[in-house]
């Protein structure tokens, strides 16, 4: 007799909900179906980005600091901008005779920069201190690039009774020629080279030390040499 009543009941609850309201009941789960899917795919694909892209194991920071390079292959770290001074003579006769000479100054400025090539480095260039909360890091030598010549904004001064077409152009590709050698030489120069030593040393340091700390893993000491430096 119960069972006969709750049949009883449930026939009646369906029958008096309206043929448009159940209508509109399955539609709503149809409806709801294909968001699901689409929330879980979101899901799915948020959490993948997070673990290739962000996620980084814990207590690895040689792991976070090889990260922060691996954004930049190549680092400018010092740039020198300065004057070079070249002259050229140019002597042209008949018969081994010197009929015509002249003379040709020029103040040319140049431009060089000093980079750091990053792209090879590895775990074993980085040595973390757990207790000191220090990073060792060893990088590669300075790379020095082609002096930039600015030739346009060059002063020349040009002395000759009388200077043919080809002695200025001989005049001025030997003047070129010779502020380049002379650029590279500057920019090797020992008191040069070791500015651009220690502003690649200041760069890493602020490369490193800021991503660490923003990682979580504080106020690291963040010590910086070249390979085949001494250790300090």
């Amino acid at each position: 007799m119960a069972n006969d009543l709750k049949t009883d009941l449930r026939t009646d609850e369906r029958s008096s909900i309206s043929p448009e309201v159940r209508r509109d009941r399955r539609l709503a789960r149809t409806q709801a179906a294909p968001w699901l899917i689409v929330i879980l795919l979101l899901a799915a694909v948020a959490w993948l980005g997070w673990r290739a892209f962000l996620y980084e194991e814990e207590g690895d920071p040689v792991g976070s600091a090889m990260l922060a390079f691996e954004k930049q292959n190549s680092l400018t770290v010092f740039s020198s901008r300065f004057e070079v001074v070249a002259e050229s003579e140019d002597r042209r006769g008949i018969l081994g005779v010197d009929l015509l000479e002249s003379r040709q100054a020029a103040i040319i400025p140049a431009s060089v920069e000093y980079r750091l090539d990053l792209s090879g480095m590895d775990r074993n260039q980085f040595v973390w201190d757990a207790e000191a909360e220090t990073l060792d890091v060893t990088i590669p030598t300075l790379r020095i690039s082609r002096p930039n010549l600015d030739e346009a904004q060059a002063k020349t001064f040009t002395e000759g009774t009388y200077v043919s077409r080809d002695a200025s152009v001989d005049l001025a590709r030997n003047n070129s020629e010779q502020a380049e050698r002379k650029a590279v030489a500057f920019a090797k120069n020992p008191e040069v080279l070791a500015l651009a030593r220690q502003a690649a040393k200041d760069a890493v340091r602020q490369n490193l030390a800021i991503p660490l700390q923003v990682a979580g893993y504080g106020d690291v000491t963040v010590n910086v040499r070249f390979e085949g430096e001494d250790t300090p």
